[in-house]
């Protein structure tokens, strides 16, 4: 059999490349029909992904790990899923006012491939690995291997080699976990250490994974990396306290924060924030203990950056 007739093959049993019953006419649907077939059809993503909170809270632990013993966690994906992976690395410096190169995101066919689709990026096991291979991927690191279809090559190329070097590994699918536990994908169920797979059914129209499949997919990655955060002690309460003051949409939210959580009026918390030197967490700790700059930041770093407890004085040992 050619290759081509086995990809065929192959598709044709992928959940996400089925027909949905429920929109088999959707071509003839009037506009507001179409759109409450969508709406109906997204309804089943939230509750696929919350199937999944076990295995993504084995993936959390896997991050936080990582992170916190100086590792990166590497997103790896081509079309939607890459798009997805890159985005979500994007948006951590800015809301969680971490290094850039913490969370990064991978894309078959590069940078190039965020803005206008690279035909032919993702068929081969060798680029994605030659990509891991480029970032120096080591035993330190996360690689989140993101495909809707479970079966990209780029993918698979790139969690097996970062496997190879030593990493963890981890696999967000939206087709089933029966499909990735069959003898066709045991070399890579092999390579993965937490496989997370909401079953969201086939989509509204055939294929289409950027539906159903990439909200699943999104809702995922900010589950994974926000509660990653939130255990690094990123977040106070439930506010972002490790912004980083890029632009003056973030610098009026630090004061805002620091004004919600303190009580201080507006010019106080701006006052505060400048003798921190913009550093939200010491405004918040000189506020709420009544110390000065050098022993909120000794408090701090005793706590290992979580607010909370270095308000209290106490001490936070990190396994």
């Amino acid at each position: 059999m050619s290759d081509q007739k086995k990809l065929f093959e192959q598709l044709k049993t992928l959940s996400t490349e089925q027909r949905n019953p429920a929109s088999m006419d959707i071509d003839a649907r009037s506009t507001r029909e179409i759109l409450t077939i969508i709406s109906s059809e997204d309804k089943r993503v939230a509750p696929a992904v919350e199937m999944q909170i076990p295995f993504i809270a084995g993936a959390v632990d896997l991050v936080v790990a990582a992170l916190r013993d100086g590792g990166r966690l590497i997103y790896v994906g081509a079309g939607t899923s890459g798009r997805l992976g890159v985005l979500d690395a994007s948006e951590c410096p800015p809301t969680f006012g971490v290094p850039p190169d913490m969370v990064q995101g991978l894309i078959a066919g590069g940078e190039r491939a965020m803005f206008k689709a690279q035909e032919g990026a993702e068929d081969k096991e060798e680029n994605g690995a030659n990509d891991i291979d480029a970032k120096r991927v080591n035993g330190k690191d996360v690689v989140c291997g993101i495909a809707a279809s479970l079966r990209t090559p780029y993918v698979i190329g790139a969690v097996k080699r970062a496997k190879e070097l030593g990493a963890k590994t981890l696999y967000v699918t939206t087709n089933p976990r029966t499909r990735l536990d069959s003898p066709e994908f045991a070399d890579l169920n092999k390579a993965v250490d937490v496989a997370i797979c909401p079953e969201v059914g086939p989509e509204v129209v055939m294929g289409s994974t950027r539906m159903k499949s990439g909200t699943a997919q999104k809702l995922v990655l900010n589950m994974i990396t926000t509660t990653a955060m939130i255990r690094m002690g990123k977040v106070y309460e439930n506010m972002m306290i490790d912004l980083q003051m890029t632009n003056l949409k973030l610098r009026e939210r630090a004061k805002r924060v620091v004004m919600t959580i303190t009580g201080v009026e507006y010019d106080r918390a701006a006052e505060y924030l400048e003798k921190a030197d913009g550093h939200v967490k010491t405004a918040l700790v000189m506020i709420k203990a009544g110390v000065g700059k050098g022993e909120a930041r000794a408090r701090l770093e005793r706590a290992n950056g979580f607010v909370r407890a270095a308000i209290e004085g106490k001490e936070v040992q990190i396994p």
